[in-house]
């Protein structure tokens, strides 16, 4: 068996190609969604993400307003800054791109976002609608995750699915939106004993670790859907996940490759979400 490659970068561009339509619909009703990132200091692999989180949204339609701000910049200016994108009735999404520096409290600054401009879903008010099951912002990388996962039809409902790592951006509530899908979840993390039991168990497997090449082949069980959200750079400058992909291929039914797989889905939820605040605010979902 050689696994389906899922490619998230194809199923991305199919999806901006609707959003594109979608904002021009809206803009015909003198609705522009609009998009503000805020990015404080000079870190490289930031600076990269926001620049291909405007280049998509310029593609597809969407207003964005990159805030750049210095390292220096004070907790209270950055929450004085969100206070006012959050009284800006033409701002629909207010982004603020994580790490922060080390002096800002990132969890103050994120419950600082109205929850309903929150279009990353980090807000503990989208997450309470996400753990209860209600319609929210939820989280880019896991809801691009699903996205894939129902793209390619692949059952959801009734099977075992293991998440390897426990982040609050992606682990935590990509096991609560497969859990939403009726899925049955079990977490791994750097405490559990033994993970090969449960991975080589998993239906689905969503490893999110950091860590080059830390679930092979050897992990899975034949016919098992892989999924990986890690991103890592070789020696030789080129990018990995956290799977090592070939051997991991010959098991899986379905696997997503780094790079072209996950990442580009982020951005588009991105997007997504985006859209549907500004729908929201104008009543018109």
């Amino acid at each position: 068996m050689t696994g389906e490659i899922i490619y998230g970068n194809e199923l991305a561009a199919n999806l901006r190609e609707e959003m594109k339509q979608e904002v021009e619909q809206l803009k015909q009703k003198n609705i522009t969604p609009s998009l503000t990132v805020i990015l404080i200091g000079d870190d490289p692999a930031s600076q990269s993400y926001v620049r291909g989180k405007q280049k998509a949204s310029d593609k597809v339609g969407v207003d964005s307003e990159l805030i750049l701000l210095p390292e220096s910049t004070t907790q209270q200016e950055l929450v004085d800054r969100i206070t006012k994108l959050n009284q800006d009735e033409s701002v629909h999404g207010i982004l603020v791109q994580l790490p922060l520096p080390n002096h800002i409290d990132e969890q103050v600054i994120i419950e600082t976002i109205d929850p309903n401009k929150d279009v990353d879903g980090f807000h503990p008010v989208n997450i309470g609608r996400m753990m209860t099951g209600k319609d929210t912002f939820y989280p880019c990388t896991p809801y691009g995750i699903i996205t894939m996962l129902k793209s390619k039809n692949i059952e959801i409902a009734g099977k075992h699915a293991v998440i390897v790592g426990r982040s609050n951006i992606v682990g935590k509530p990509v096991g609560q939106l497969l859990l939403n899908e009726n899925a049955t979840v079990t977490y791994c993390h750097s405490k559990t004993k033994d993970m090969k039991q449960y991975t080589r168990d998993a239906d689905i497997v969503i490893v999110a670790v950091g860590k080059m090449h830390f679930i092979t082949g050897d992990d899975i069980k034949d016919g098992a859907v892989v999924i990986d959200v890690g991103i890592n750079r070789k020696e030789d400058g080129k990018l990995t996940g956290d799977v090592e992909f070939e051997s991991a291929q010959q098991k899986a039914s379905y696997i997503t490759p780094v790079p072209k797989g996950v990442g580009p889905m982020t951005i588009t939820m991105l997007l997504h979400n985006t859209i549907k605040s500004a729908k929201k605010y104008h009543d018109i979902l």
